[in-house]
């Protein structure tokens, strides 16, 4: 096994780790804290007994099961339904009757829960916009859009099977109006159901969902670092609409946005897009490559950045395929029409469903590449379930600056409804040439104004990031002893149950010995007394909180113990019951009696001898 990295190795080997699970399994983590996750990839690393990340780099690459086991320690899915009443109650208050009243009675809703995790907060966003606007307006204009990275959640919240604990915070009447019981679950009600579309997004990567009135990304936020923070907020705010509103988990703030969010309420982490705001498309920038000396490629990444983000903003699905046929490009609309993902970038265009149904586009591309001119196929049916759609698609070889064949662009246009998709079409295309402009011009000014002020808020910005970090830590720590705290409640419980029948058992015990009218004493292996009953109280005077634990015969009462040495000695080792011996004594008033005794070997606890007295009958001595 090798030996652990330490300082700048360490951090290298952590880099090289995390490039692999991005190139393997699509995963990129690069934009995460590497705090938090160099924590869970060790804890995850202990479980299995290894120290070094090349040791567990060998072990990812020979065990599918341990990349499951992996992601489930990274993306720890913490959520409830309605978490967090306060702020909820302020949403449901005072923002959604401000966000309908903006909006014409006709107009579609549209919400984004951005990390959904295992759905219960788009269900519950579900349930509040039901409340506020009636089921029968619900379902006509709300649509929420629940995305997630981790696609074992989102199976859980496809679903929408939830056991009865996690509805606890749910009054009783809204839990029996959108919870059907389902065997010992409970399933979200049906209708609401299909206005809640579940898939997965990588908010660092794939382009946002537009044209938002509420955006709700709840404790999301802080796993990941400075860098990626800024392009993920730049994202959501191209994703708002004017006077939209975003709402954040506790350990999340928007300081530095004041020019682009106003707030609604810090307490609570609700803002809105300013109305004033030009609406620019998103551009985040491009995250700082560190070279061995910082240096920062900020052009090139810039420029694939923005060509990515042109290519994703095309309104119809378009795909491209390098000479040797392998899918270099697919745009947003493509994963999003043909259930695609972009896993799928790097592998051959033959073993994709997309090559030959709709229609046979191989030959197609084949004929394209060598006649060097651009195909079309009109009117192309395509059937998902009882649906049918018809695309007109066009197949374009593309040639580099020798002219010789580089790749094909394939690209989808629905024309199911034409009228409707030109417009969008022209509608993207007029936001698109509006936007460009007014980027050019925000991004000169934005330059001369960051020179100036960037003096003065770097010590602010620090201290700030330093905060915010701290607090991010915490929320997270208290998430992860959120499942452990669960763990003590569910043992505690077992232990008052044990401790009921300990006492109900020890009561039973101390009812018998006391109802014996006779004297009752047990001594342990050591001839310590550990019961003294009351029968013994009335006889000799004693009580057993005077003699209890002590050496019986060092006791001073009116029975001669000394007498009694051998009969115990001979119990001890023969384990016999003995007896009775009539022993002379002194009764608790001094009256002289005759004791008969009687010793039988105790099998409790360690062992010991349990003798029984009382007075003879034969009458008492004088």
């Amino acid at each position: 096994m090798s030996e652990p990295h330490d300082g700048e190795t360490d951090e290298g080997a952590l880099e090289e780790l995390l490039a692999f699970i991005r190139d393997a399994r699509g995963f990129d983590f690069t934009g995460y804290k590497r705090s938090t996750l160099g924590r869970r990839i060790h804890k995850r690393m202990t479980d299995v007994g290894l120290r070094a990340y090349p040791d567990y780099r060998d072990l990812l690459e020979t065990s599918a099961d341990e990349f499951d086991a992996l992601f489930n320690t990274i993306l720890i899915n913490v959520t409830s339904v309605f978490r967090d009443p306060d702020a909820w109650t302020l949403l449901q208050r005072e923002v959604v009757p401000e966000l309908l009243a903006d909006l014409s009675p006709d107009q579609e809703i549209r919400v984004w829960s951005a990390g959904c995790s295992s759905g219960e907060e788009a269900y519950s966003l579900a349930i509040m916009f039901a409340e506020a606007l009636g089921i029968e307006e619900c379902l006509r204009r709300v649509k929420i859009y629940a995305t997630d990275i981790d696609e074992e959640a989102l199976r859980e919240a496809r679903s929408g099977l939830y056991p009865v604990k996690v509805l606890e915070p749910l009054p009783a009447e809204l839990r029996e109006q959108y919870f059907e019981q389902n065997g010992t679950q409970f399933s979200f009600r049906p209708d609401l159901r299909r206005r809640v579309i579940f898939g997965r997004h990588d908010i660092t990567r794939d382009a946002p969902i537009s044209r938002l009135d509420l955006l709700v990304c709840r404790n999301t936020l802080m796993y990941f670092n400075v860098e990626a923070q800024t392009q993920i907020i730049d994202r959501f705010h191209f994703a708002l609409r004017p006077s939209a509103f975003l709402f954040l988990g506790k350990a999340e703030m928007l300081l530095n946005d004041a020019d682009r969010f106003e707030v609604v309420s810090m307490r609570q982490r609700i803002f809105r897009r300013r109305a004033g705001d030009a609406g620019l498309p998103y551009h985040p920038a491009p995250l700082k490559i560190r070279a061995n000396k910082g240096v920062e490629l900020h052009s090139v990444a810039r420029t694939r950045q923005l060509r990515d983000l042109v290519l994703d903003a095309t309104p119809t699905p378009a795909i491209a395929i390098d000479d040797d046929g392998v899918v270099v490009v697919v745009n947003s609309q493509a994963r999003s029409h043909f259930s695609l993902t972009a896993s799928d970038v790097g592998r051959p265009f033959q073993d994709l469903e997309i090559s030959y149904r709709p229609v046979e586009l191989r030959s197609l591309i084949d004929q394209s590449m060598h006649e060097r001119r651009s195909l079309r196929v009109n009117r192309v049916e395509r059937r998902t379930g009882e649906d049918v759609q018809y695309y007109d698609i066009l197949i374009q070889p593309l040639a580099g600056p020798n002219g010789l064949h580089i790749a094909t662009m394939v690209s989808f246009t629905d024309v199911t409804v034409p009228t409707q998709l030109k417009s969008e079409v022209k509608r993207v295309r007029e936001d698109l040439e509006t936007a460009y402009e007014e980027l050019q011009s925000t991004n000169e000014e934005l330059e001369t104004t960051n020179e100036e002020l960037q003096s003065s808020i770097e010590e602010l910005e620090t201290t700030n990031e330093e905060l915010q970090s701290t607090n991010e830590e915490l929320e997270t720590t208290n998430e992860e002893l959120q499942s452990g705290n669960e763990e003590l409640d569910t043992m505690n419980d077992e232990m008052r149950i044990r401790t009921e029948e300990l006492d109900e058992a020890r009561a039973f015990l101390e009812a018998v010995l006391t109802s014996i009218a006779a004297g009752v004493v047990v001594l342990d292996s050591e001839l310590k007394v550990k019961s003294w009953n009351r029968g013994a109280v009335d006889m000799w005077g004693l009580r057993s909180d005077e003699v209890m634990d002590e050496q019986f015969f060092t006791l001073d009462f009116g029975l001669p113990t000394d007498v009694l040495q051998p009969v115990v000695d001979e119990c001890l080792a023969s384990r016999k019951r003995s007896g009775p011996v009539g022993v002379r004594a002194l009764s608790r008033i001094g009256r002289p009696i005759t004791c008969d005794v009687f010793c039988s070997p105790f099998d409790g606890h360690n062992g010991g001898v349990v003798l029984m007295m009382e007075e003879s009958r034969n009458g008492t001595s004088d």
